[in-house]
């Protein structure tokens, strides 16, 4: 058995464990508070501009088929595949970070028993160390994005992902990361950034109630500006939900550190108090086996 200053040691340095991730489970849902904020509007905005490219592509497909466009372009059986994933660049926040990556490796052996090259676009450094250490390669990765978004760099990371598929180096782009659904729940979310699939436009397509107007040689020029929108900001929402569920998942597991810290102070200490008392019994029988062997 462990002795008393054992003992002792163990329960100091578990209550000092408790205190920290007590302090990081506060910190988190201050910032998950704010993160939550931030991801019901940004959902709000990019709800707004997906119902406008619908309704203009809408429009554009009254007199041409959007099927053209380089955007709605459908590939069934893609050569080459561009996954974009991300993850929090700390840890200490359960299963998140581990989720996400499972979730990329079964799309990447999805893909290549289908015959497609994938190729790798990291954002936020405990996925970067994990396919680094698994020697995978990969061709794009940027650290610090995921902790602290920022639409400008969201921007310029997916910008060239998108040029890439303008230029025919890759066929599709898929976004994966871990969304927040409330503050103990995540899922994992993977949305298809480029070609956008045409059948998600509105059906009926002769009974549009929108009065958008656009003129004939002035469509595809404003759909392409407006899908650069929708697609930096497909990134940027990424971003934020990932953080939002970062920040929750991160507070659950240290509300479950701390639970677990407690009950372990909570046995230590009866182990401590057992151990005092059977050091009491021995010294009060030597003291009495003592005495008894002077008379």
């Amino acid at each position: 058995m462990a002795s008393l200053k054992d003992i002792k040691r163990k329960i100091k340095s578990v209550k000092g464990t408790q205190k920290t991730t007590h302090a990081m489970k506060l910190v988190s849902s201050a910032k998950l508070k704010r993160a939550e904020e931030l991801a019901k509007r940004s959902k709000m905005y990019a709800q707004k501009i997906t119902e406008m490219i619908d309704e203009i592509a809408l429009q554009i497909s009254k007199h041409n088929d959007v099927s053209d466009n380089i955007y709605f372009r459908n590939v069934e059986n893609p050569k080459t595949v561009d996954i974009v994933f991300v993850t929090a660049d700390k840890g200490l926040c359960g299963g998140f970070n581990s989720q996400t990556i499972k979730a990329v490796n079964g799309m990447m052996e999805e893909y290549e028993a289908q015959g497609a090259t994938v190729r790798l676009r990291a954002i936020g450094k405990k996925g970067i160390a994990y396919y680094r250490f698994n020697k995978r390669e990969m061709i794009d990765e940027i650290e610090g994005l995921s902790a602290s978004p920022s639409y400008a760099d969201a921007a310029k990371f997916i910008r060239s992902c998108v040029d890439d598929y303008i230029q025919g180096k890759t066929d599709k782009v898929v976004v994966v990361h871990n969304g927040y659904v409330n503050m103990i729940t995540q899922e994992i979310r993977v949305d298809n950034l480029v070609p956008v699939d045409p059948s998600t436009l509105p059906e009926g397509q002769g009974n549009s109630s929108s009065e958008l107007e656009l003129e004939p040689d002035d469509d595809d020029t404003l759909l392409e500006a407006l899908l650069h929108r929708y697609l930096e900001y497909v990134m940027y929402y990424a971003l934020i939900d990932s953080l939002a569920a970062e920040h929750g998942a991160r507070m659950q597991a240290m509300d479950s550190a701390t639970t677990n810290a407690k009950e372990m102070v909570k046995s230590l200490s009866i182990q401590y108090n057992k151990a005092r008392q059977e050091a009491i019994t021995t010294e009060l029988i030597e003291i009495i086996s003592g005495v008894e062997s002077l008379k």
